[in-house]
């Protein structure tokens, strides 16, 4: 276990998308930060969302307007901070009046266009469904509709990239490696850490930290009553959240969100190129946080909601993949999981050593969280500069104008050796930062082996040097979205092919 230095300003608990938000903004601001991941980076909530930058329209009903407009500028910023991996995407809502009326949608899209100032993105408009592209692969009976804009986002990676960032601005990142105890002594934390590499013998150590920050998502209460032994102010209701991915239903660019007969709404969305993204389900759930699977009842409702639509109807069998993540929901006494915040409280416990636990979120407000969290506890930090993340681009993201399009035209004449939708990949998945894989690469042969189809050598050592990629799951399913294009028995394979070619140096780092 490589941790350079024993005493740190901050030690954040939790490699997810608000744990990773927060130990970037801390480096930025010049503090020694140390973030712990018990497994892999965006392992479990944060690479299992619906993969959206958005305001949230249907938040609008339960008159979270905060939320919604907060939500709203930070889709801004985003879209500014890596155009990579997070760009525009047009939304069509066929109109069924059985739902809701047309003039509540109008006036909900009217709010949407205009409680934070938009730059990038297109306003609302009403289309008629037997003309716009987005109709034929629907149900005839739907003839009008709603578009509006939102964004689409790699969720893992933007949870990766913003490690990387820490990481460059001098913070260490252990994965694989457990908080196992915590214990204040004066005015600082005494923090064991464990390392949980598989088929490798245990590593403790213990470091130091001014302020210990709990960003454990679905552990939160777990790890602030039975870790750090604090009184637990906030309560959080774990929601299961499940997807299912079909054969791409429609050809054209644009997403749908469907209203359901149970006040919910459902996505479906262009997924991989080849397919199609459908979720997600709200439900309450009360098992591991780590462990959540689709069960029948969520796989036949998104089904019959989506069947309810295309005019094409899916049965069991087209469903290639599903996978569920566990939102762990700030508790509002709700009745309804679908009515649950997604907003968040900042919790700091000052009983001796500072503690910040993070209840709630959103990926979409991540940024945000972050810097409020970061200027909750400056009085409690040594030196440090203010807020920097509002205008700073994730890596791969500083392309002149933020103009990927450009950045693209001008990456495939630089690399016209390269397969087209590989060059695309490269571009998308790693930005200006795929330089770094390609070096003077003049052909596929300089990448490599091609150990899997589209996976070479190059970007398999690139990811576990730079990444902190360790197993074929890492690589696969959340550093390049691999698994749905490779054939059956690719993970064993890879994994087979890492323990032959160990890696010289971790990127524990």
């Amino acid at each position: 276990m490589d941790v350079t230095d024993a005493a740190y300003d901050v030690v954040v608990v939790g490699g997810g998308i608000n744990g990773a938000g927060i130990a970037r903004d801390a480096a930025g601001r010049g503090h020694k930060v140390l973030l712990v991941e018990q497994h892999d980076l965006a392992a479990h909530t944060s690479s299992a969302s619906t993969k959206l930058i958005h305001g949230g329209l249907r938040y609008l009903e339960f008159f979270d307007f905060g939320l919604v407009r907060k939500a709203l500028q930070e889709r801004e910023v985003l879209l500014a901070s890596a155009p990579h991996i997070i760009w525009p995407l047009r939304f069509v809502m066929p109109h069924d009046a059985h739902l809701r009326p047309a003039w509540m949608i109008r006036a909900g899209l009217f709010l949407y266009d205009h409680l934070a100032r938009r730059q990038r993105l297109a306003a609302s408009r009403t289309v008629d469904l037997r003309t716009h592209p987005a109709g034929p692969p629907l149900e005839a009976q739907y003839r009008r509709g709603f578009e509006y804009s939102d964004a689409w986002v790699d969720d893992s990676r933007l949870v990766v990239l913003s490690a990387v960032d820490a990481r460059e601005r001098g913070a260490t990142v252990l994965t694989r490696t457990r908080c196992s105890a915590v214990a204040r002594q004066d005015d600082l934390w005494q923090v064991t850490l464990s390392s949980t590499q598989a088929a490798a013998p245990e590593v403790r150590r213990t470091v130091t930290a001014r302020v210990l920050v709990n960003a454990t998502g679905p552990w939160v209460t777990r790890f602030a009553r039975d870790i750090a032994g604090v009184r637990i102010k906030h309560a959080i209701r774990l929601v299961k959240g499940s997807h299912i991915v079909v054969p791409k239903l429609f050809a054209h660019s644009y997403a749908y969100i469907f209203q359901t007969t149970d006040a919910r709404i459902v996505f479906a969305i262009p997924y991989e190129g080849q397919y199609t993204l459908i979720g997600t389900t709200d439900v309450d759930y009360d098992g591991e946080p780590g462990a959540p699977v689709i069960d029948e009842t969520e796989r036949r409702y998104l089904l019959e909601m989506a069947n309810r639509y295309f005019a094409r109807d899916l049965v069991d069998r087209d469903i290639a993949w599903s996978y569920s993540g566990v939102r762990p929901l700030l508790d509002d006494d709700a009745t309804d999981p679908k009515a649950v915040t997604r907003d968040y409280t900042l919790d700091l416990d000052t009983n001796g050593a500072p503690l910040l636990s993070i209840y709630g979120g959103k990926i979409t407000t991540f940024r945000r969280l972050a810097e409020e969290a970061l200027d909750g506890i400056a009085s409690r930090l040594p030196g440090g500069t203010g807020a920097w993340t509002s205008s700073a681009a994730l890596p791969g993201g500083d392309m002149p104008r933020t103009d990927f399009a450009a950045f693209l035209k001008h990456f495939l004449q630089r690399h016209a050796w390269l397969p087209e939708r590989l060059a695309l990949r490269y571009a998308r998945a790693y930005g200006t930062r795929a330089a770094r894989i390609l070096a003077s690469a003049r052909s596929a042969r300089d990448l490599g082996d091609e150990v899997l189809p589209g996976l070479y050598t190059a970007e398999i050592e690139h990811l576990r040097r730079d990444e902190w990629a360790v197993t074929a799951e890492d690589v696969l399913l959340r550093r390049t979205k691999l698994a749905l294009h490779v054939p059956e028995g690719s993970i064993d394979a890879l994994d087979a092919w890492l323990a032959r070619n160990p890696v010289a140096a971790a990127t524990s780092r």
